[in-house]
Protein backbone atom coordinates (compact mmCIF):
# COMPACT_ATOMS: atom_id res chain seq x y z
CA UNK A 1 0.00 0.00 0.00
CA UNK A 2 2.71 2.39 0.95
CA UNK A 3 3.96 1.65 -2.64
CA UNK A 4 1.06 2.72 -4.17
CA UNK A 5 0.78 5.73 -1.94
CA UNK A 6 4.29 6.86 -3.36
CA UNK A 7 2.93 6.09 -7.02
CA UNK A 8 0.29 8.55 -5.97
CA UNK A 9 1.95 11.29 -4.45
CA UNK A 10 4.99 11.25 -7.57
CA UNK A 11 1.74 11.55 -10.06
CA UNK A 12 -0.04 14.32 -7.90
CA UNK A 13 3.06 16.49 -8.13
CA UNK A 14 4.00 15.75 -11.72
CA UNK A 15 0.49 17.19 -12.44
CA UNK A 16 1.36 20.46 -10.60
CA UNK A 17 4.75 20.43 -12.07
CA UNK A 18 2.88 20.38 -15.65
CA UNK A 19 0.42 23.14 -14.26
CA UNK A 20 3.26 25.55 -13.69
CA UNK A 21 5.61 24.63 -16.41
CA UNK A 22 3.26 25.09 -18.83
CA UNK A 23 2.13 28.31 -16.75
CA UNK A 24 6.56 29.37 -16.82
CA UNK A 25 6.43 28.53 -20.48
CA UNK A 26 3.52 31.32 -20.96
CA UNK A 27 4.32 33.26 -19.08
CA UNK A 28 7.92 34.42 -21.10
CA UNK A 29 5.67 33.94 -23.94
CA UNK A 30 2.41 34.69 -25.58
CA UNK A 31 0.75 34.66 -22.13
CA UNK A 32 -1.79 32.03 -22.67
CA UNK A 33 -3.93 29.51 -21.08
CA UNK A 34 -2.73 25.95 -22.92
CA UNK A 35 -4.55 22.52 -22.45
CA UNK A 36 -1.24 21.76 -21.03
CA UNK A 37 -2.24 23.78 -17.83
CA UNK A 38 -5.98 22.26 -18.26
CA UNK A 39 -4.59 18.70 -17.56
CA UNK A 40 -1.85 19.51 -15.08
CA UNK A 41 -4.72 21.17 -13.06
CA UNK A 42 -6.86 17.61 -14.05
CA UNK A 43 -4.14 15.50 -12.91
CA UNK A 44 -2.93 17.66 -10.06
CA UNK A 45 -6.95 17.63 -8.50
CA UNK A 46 -7.54 13.79 -8.93
CA UNK A 47 -4.23 12.40 -7.40
CA UNK A 48 -4.53 15.13 -5.16
CA UNK A 49 -8.43 13.71 -4.11
CA UNK A 50 -6.75 10.06 -3.98
CA UNK A 51 -4.19 10.94 -1.73
CA UNK A 52 -7.08 12.51 0.77
CA UNK A 53 -8.74 8.74 0.88
CA UNK A 54 -7.87 6.87 4.17
CA UNK A 55 -4.81 5.20 3.07
CA UNK A 56 -4.62 3.28 6.40
CA UNK A 57 -0.58 3.77 6.33
CA UNK A 58 -0.13 5.02 10.27
CA UNK A 59 -1.02 8.61 10.55
CA UNK A 60 -3.74 11.14 10.43
CA UNK A 61 -4.83 12.83 7.44
CA UNK A 62 -4.99 16.82 8.11
CA UNK A 63 -8.20 17.69 7.07
CA UNK A 64 -7.80 21.77 7.19
CA UNK A 65 -4.98 21.31 5.12
CA UNK A 66 -6.42 19.05 2.30
CA UNK A 67 -9.48 21.78 1.98
CA UNK A 68 -7.39 24.76 2.15
CA UNK A 69 -5.38 22.76 -0.68
CA UNK A 70 -8.79 22.12 -2.34
CA UNK A 71 -9.92 25.94 -2.14
CA UNK A 72 -6.62 27.07 -4.01
CA UNK A 73 -7.06 24.40 -6.60
CA UNK A 74 -10.78 25.30 -7.16
CA UNK A 75 -9.72 28.83 -7.62
CA UNK A 76 -6.80 27.95 -10.27
CA UNK A 77 -9.54 25.98 -12.05
CA UNK A 78 -11.88 28.90 -11.83
CA UNK A 79 -9.24 31.42 -12.82
CA UNK A 80 -8.32 28.89 -16.22
CA UNK A 81 -11.58 28.99 -17.04
CA UNK A 82 -12.46 32.46 -17.00
CA UNK A 83 -8.99 32.87 -18.63
CA UNK A 84 -9.67 30.48 -21.48
CA UNK A 85 -12.94 31.50 -22.17
CA UNK A 86 -11.77 35.24 -22.34
CA UNK A 87 -8.68 34.23 -24.89
CA UNK A 88 -11.59 32.70 -27.20
CA UNK A 89 -13.84 35.57 -27.13
CA UNK A 90 -10.71 38.30 -27.47
CA UNK A 91 -7.63 36.66 -28.09
CA UNK A 92 -5.84 37.35 -25.17
CA UNK A 93 -5.99 36.65 -21.40
CA UNK A 94 -5.78 39.47 -18.87
CA UNK A 95 -2.66 40.02 -16.37
CA UNK A 96 -5.04 40.15 -13.77
CA UNK A 97 -6.44 36.52 -14.55
CA UNK A 98 -3.21 34.83 -15.68
CA UNK A 99 -1.12 35.75 -13.19
CA UNK A 100 -2.66 34.76 -10.01
CA UNK A 101 -2.61 31.21 -11.64
CA UNK A 102 1.29 30.71 -11.28
CA UNK A 103 0.67 32.65 -7.64
CA UNK A 104 -1.76 30.37 -6.60
CA UNK A 105 -0.01 27.47 -7.78
CA UNK A 106 3.51 28.31 -6.01
CA UNK A 107 1.51 28.61 -3.10
CA UNK A 108 -0.72 25.32 -3.00
CA UNK A 109 2.73 24.12 -3.48
CA UNK A 110 4.04 26.35 -0.38
CA UNK A 111 0.70 24.81 1.47
CA UNK A 112 1.94 21.03 0.64
CA UNK A 113 5.44 21.43 1.92
CA UNK A 114 5.22 23.78 4.80
CA UNK A 115 2.17 23.19 6.43
CA UNK A 116 2.82 20.35 9.22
Amino acid sequence: MHTLHSIVVIVHLLGFATLFGGWIVEAFGQRRITKVMHWGLVVALVAGLALSAPWDLGYDLNYMKVGTKLLVVVAIGALLGIGAARQKRTGSVPAGLFWPIGVLTVLNVCLALLWH
